[in-house]
C-alpha cells in the first residue's frame, strides 16, 4: 500500500455509481429475463474503463473497478462458489424493525427487494469453481488502468465472515464449519487480486454489523467471541498475502436506518487491529461515527498500520464542504501521524444494483470534495 508521504492521498470504499445501461442488464438478469452475455461482458468492460476514467478526472488517487461486474459486494460470491442455491432469511436490522415507517419504506425498494428475493443460501459443500469470474474482473481493470496514471489500485473481495453473514447455512452443522469452507474456497479469488499487482480489500461488516443483526440481544461477550473467531478465520486465509497488499473494510451496514444499535468502535477495535491487513477503512463521517476519531487518542495504532477514515458519506445526498474534510483528516493525521492517513468514504455509493442512497452525480461531487480537503489537509499538515 502507498503512504501519504508527501501529501494526503485519497481513494474510496470500492463501489462506485454504475452506468444506467450496465444497472438495466443486471437488473434484467436477476429478474430472469433473457440477457445477451456477449452484450453484459461488453457493457461491464466498458463501465469499469469509464470509471476509471472518471476517478482519474476527479483526482481520486488509489482506484478501483466500481466493483461493476458484481450484483452485490456479498452476494457475488455465489456466481463463483458451488454450493449455493437454497434461500437465505432476511436481515433482521433491530435498528430499522424498531421504526417501522423506516423499515416498510427501506424493504419495499426494488432493489432491496430484488436483492432479499434473489439472496440463496448454501446447501451443500462450498468450493471454488474456478478463478474465470475473477480474472475477467482483473483483465478488464488491468486494461481500464492502461494509460491512466494512478498512484495504487485496489479490488475489493467479500470475506469469509460477510459470506457467512449474508447468505445463510443449511448445510454445515455449525457457522464455524461454514466459515473456514467458504475461506478455503475464496483464496483463489484473494491470492489472484495480488497476484495481478493490484491492493486486496477484504470487505468486513460482520465485524461490526452483526452486532445489532444475530447478536442484538445478546452479552456484547458473545459477539466478540464471534468477532474474534471471524478474524482467526480471515487472517488463516490471507496468510499467505503479505499484509502490505491488502487493507480492509469495516462498516455498520450501508443502509438509510436510525443506527442507534450500532456497536461503538471502542467496544471492538482491539480485535480489529489484530487483522494482518495494513489498510483499516471504516466510516467516520456520518452522524452516528464521527466522534470516534477520539478512540485513536487512547489506543495505539500498530506499527505499519494505515488508517482509512470515511471523511464523506455514503448514505446522504449533501456535499461535504472541503473545509469539513479537511479538518477531519487533520484531526486524524494529528493523532496517528499524517504519513498514516489515507482519505476515504465512509463505504460505497453502489453497494448494490438498484439501491442508489446517493444520486451517482452528488457521489462524484461528494468524491471532488473529498480530493480537495485532501489537498487543503495537506497544506496545513505539510
Amino acid at each position: 500500500m502507498k503512504r501519504s508521504v508527501e501529501r494526503i492521498l485519497t481513494t474510496h470504499t470500492g463501489s462506485l455509481p454504475r452506468p444506467a445501461g450496465l444497472v438495466e442488464l443486471m437488473f434484467a438478469k436477476e429478474e430472469g429475463r433473457a440477457v445477451d452475455p456477449k452484450l453484459l461482458a461488453e457493457t461491464v468492460r466498458n463501465s469499469v474503463r469509464e470509471i476509471v476514467e472518471r476517478q482519474h478526472a476527479v483526482g481520486i488517487d488509489v482506484v478501483s473497478d466500481g466493483e461493476m461486474s458484481k450484483l452485490s459486494y456479498a452476494t457475488y460470491v455465489t456466481e463463483r462458489l458451488s454450493g449455493f442455491g437454497g434461500k437465505s432469511v432476511g436481515p433482521k436490522l433491530s435498528d430499522i424493525l424498531e421504526h417501522p415507517n423506516v423499515a416498510s419504506h427501506y424493504f419495499n425498494d426494488p432493489g432491496v427487494k430484488l436483492l432479499n428475493r434473489n439472496r440463496p443460501a448454501c446447501n451443500g459443500p462450498v468450493a471454488p469453481k474456478g478463478v474465470k469470474e475473477a480474472e475477467t474482473d482483473i483483465t478488464n481493470f488491468r486494461q481500464a488502468l492502461a494509460g491512466v496514471p494512478v498512484e495504487d489500485a485496489f479490488m475489493t473481495a467479500a470475506s469469509p465472515g460477510v459470506v457467512s453473514m449474508f447468505l445463510g447455512n443449511t448445510f454445515y452443522k455449525t457457522e464455524e464449519e461454514f466459515l473456514w469452507a467458504v475461506a478455503d474456497a475464496m483464496k483463489l479469488e484473494y491470492e489472484a487480486i495480488v497476484r495481478a499487482g493490484f491492493v486486496l480489500q477484504l470487505d468486513c461488516p460482520d465485524l461490526a454489523m452483526t452486532r445489532h443483526r444475530e447478536f442484538a440481544d445478546r452479552p456484547l461477550g458473545e459477539f466478540r467471541d464471534y468477532a474474534r473467531r471471524h478474524i482467526e478465520v480471515l487472517n488463516a486465509a490471507t496468510a499467505g498475502i503479505p499484509p502490505e497488499r491488502m487493507r480492509v473494510h469495516l462498516c455498520w451496514g450501508n443502509y438509510p436506518g436510525p443506527h442507534h444499535r450500532d456497536v461503538p468502535l471502542e467496544q471492538i477495535i482491539d480485535l480489529i487491529l489484530t487483522v494482518r491487513a495494513e489498510g483499516l477503512s471504516f466510516e467516520a463521517a456520518n452522524g452516528r461515527h464521527a466522534h470516534e476519531w477520539k478512540v485513536f487518542e487512547k489506543v495505539r495504532l500498530p506499527e505499519g498500520k494505515i488508517l482509512i477514515p470515511g471523511v464523506i458519506e455514503s448514505m446522504s445526498n449533501r456535499i461535504e464542504h472541503p473545509e469539513l474534510v479537511a479538518q477531519r483528516i487533520v484531526k486524524f493525521a494529528k493523532i496517528v501521524g499524517r504519513e498514516n492517513v489515507i482519505g476515504g468514504s465512509d463505504c460505497g455509493f453502489g453497494t448494490f444494483v438498484g439501491v442508489a442512497l446517493v444520486e451517482p452525480e452528488i457521489a462524484w461531487a461528494k468524491l471532488g470534495s473529498l480530493v480537495e480537503g485532501a489537498r487543503r489537509a495537506s497544506a496545513e499538515l505539510w
